[in-house]
């Protein structure tokens, strides 16, 4: 910032020299509190003589813009009004709503931060210099290890540690194994409709089209499947996101069919599997046939999705190609954080963390409810009893359901409409919906899904509650009713 000045003529150099540092100081450029180079250091590397830079610094700490002391070097003070250096946050926040039910939140509150920081400690009094160094892209040894055992006794998986790869995200699983079906030949893979909206983005950046297929009572339909040509899918099959279904048996033997049939895979993204309420989570797909089933999960529900820490088991056929992707894309993930990570898991602190997790959520399923029984009488809550969200479907005495979001917005309650989780292609298309209703409680049926409004114009709505303490949700239900309804007493 200062050699155009230090470039000057002769004459006006000095002049310039006192200019620059002050613009400096007033943009923000210079804050409050940077300490200066001593005059000498500064005047050789400007070219300069040292009598030009003192009598700067001289000139600026008698202006104010300056401060120094004997020995104590020279730093910018803070009587000018600089302007903060600016950097935006571009992470998705809650637009501030009353209440705030979009889907897909933990309640961060819960992160263990105390068992978390004892195992900080812990690892790094006993790490070994070795492994600060560039990590096996697949991840640390012993984090594999203790993935391993974690998963194939939590969720049934055929885990070996040599085809564990530690990724950053489910997200990063996605483009990853997009990247090794495109070399195989695979350039479309087929979605679930309605479904998780980051799914089409990943694979649309790694070049593979994202092909909507729509979903019947069981998961995905198996003649529009089939009728798509894709040789691949990705599935969210122990809690389809949104609807809340859970694959059954029947289907997932049929859907590992067809991927031996022609040659395909099935990639499950288990993104909530250990939450299960009303009895012990199925096990996941990948245990039927590794081989045909890649399985990717994360701590993004459980810790927190800023860890950015998650888990791909790979079928032998893309193995290789997934580690080069993982090599070449970020050279391995942190070492410092999967040692943590493995301690956390070795020790039994992430299932505790589990165990408080699923009492938490359990209980924020159990009040929301509760409260639309309450408020909405003949609403129904569709899907299994697991997970951090629900399907309420609300008599069409509500609707229409662009109204309905509408005025929920404008009570300041942010919510979402199942219908904005269906792709474009699907847009407008209705679908019967089954389920319990709310009076029902804890327990839910497996439904019908569907990609619209629900049966009989029926508002459907995808809300999440894990995020809210009791209270909130609560508070939300009734603030959402009395949007639905503005004339009515609560």
């Amino acid at each position: 910032m200062l050699l155009p000045a230090a470039g000057a003529p002769a004459r006006s150099r000095g002049r310039a020299l006192q200019e620059a540092l002050r613009d400096a100081v007033r943009s923000g450029r210079l804050t409050r509190g940077t300490r200066l180079p001593s005059s000498r250091d500064l005047a050789a590397d400007l070219g300069v003589s040292r009598g030009l830079i003192t009598e700067a610094y001289e000139q600026l700490t008698a202006e104010g813009y300056l401060r120094s002391g004997r020995g104590a070097g020279t730093w910018v003070g803070g009587a000018a009004p600089a302007a903060p250096p600016r950097a935006r946050d571009l992470a998705p926040r809650s637009p501030g709503a009353r209440a705030d039910f979009v889907a897909g939140t933990p309640d961060l509150s819960l992160f263990p931060r105390t068992a978390w920081a004892a195992a900080q400690r812990a690892v790094l009094a006993d790490l070994p210099h070795r492994d600060l160094g560039y990590p096996d892209p697949r991840g640390l040894p012993r984090l594999r290890t203790a993935l391993a055992g974690l998963l194939a006794r939590r969720r049934g998986v055929v885990a070996d540690p040599e085809r564990i790869v530690v990724v950053s995200g489910v997200a990063q699983a996605t483009a990853l194994l997009a990247l090794a079906l495109r070399t195989r030949g695979i350039d479309a893979v087929g979605v679930e409709d309605p479904g998780s909206p980051q799914h089409s983005g990943l694979f649309a950046a790694a070049g593979v089209t994202a092909v909507p297929l729509p979903l019947d009572g069981e998961g995905l339909a198996p003649g529009a499947l089939r009728a798509s040509g894709v040789r691949a899918v990705m599935t969210t099959p122990a809690h389809q996101f949104p609807t809340g279904l859970a694959y059954s048996a029947r289907r997932r033997t049929r859907l590992l069919d067809w991927a031996r049939a022609v040659d395909g895979f099935v990639v499950e993204d288990d993104y909530d599997g250990d939450f299960r309420y009303d009895r012990a989570p199925v096990g996941a797909w990948q245990g039927l046939d590794p081989e045909r089933v890649a399985y990717a999960g994360s701590v993004s529900k459980s810790l927190a999705p800023g860890l950015r820490l998650g888990w791909l088991l790979v079928p032998e056929a893309l193995a290789d190609e997934v580690v080069d992707r993982k090599r070449t894309m970020d050279l391995g993930h942190p070492s410092l954080d999967q040692a943590v990570f493995a301690r956390f898991v070795e020790h039994g602190d992430y299932d505790r963390q589990l165990r408080r997790c699923q009492r938490a959520y359990r209980e924020r399923r159990d009040v929301l409810v509760a409260a639309l029984a309450e408020h909405f009488p003949g609403a129904r809550v569709t899907g299994i009893a697991a997970g951090l969200h629900v399907i309420a479907a609300l008599p069409a005495r509500y609707g229409p359901e662009a109204g309905f979001a509408e005025r929920a917005g404008a009570a300041g309650v942010s919510v979402r409409t199942l219908r904005e989780y269906g792709h474009a292609a699907a847009a407008g298309a209705d679908d019967a919906s089954g389920g319990v209703g709310v009076s029902g409680g804890n327990g839910g049926g497996e439904g019908r899904a569907g990609r619209g409004g629900g049966r009989g114009g029926e508002v459907r709505l995808v809300l999440g509650y894990a995020h809210l303490a009791p209270a909130r949700i609560r508070e939300g239900v009734r603030l959402l009713a009395r949007a639905a309804d503005p004339d009515r007493t609560l």
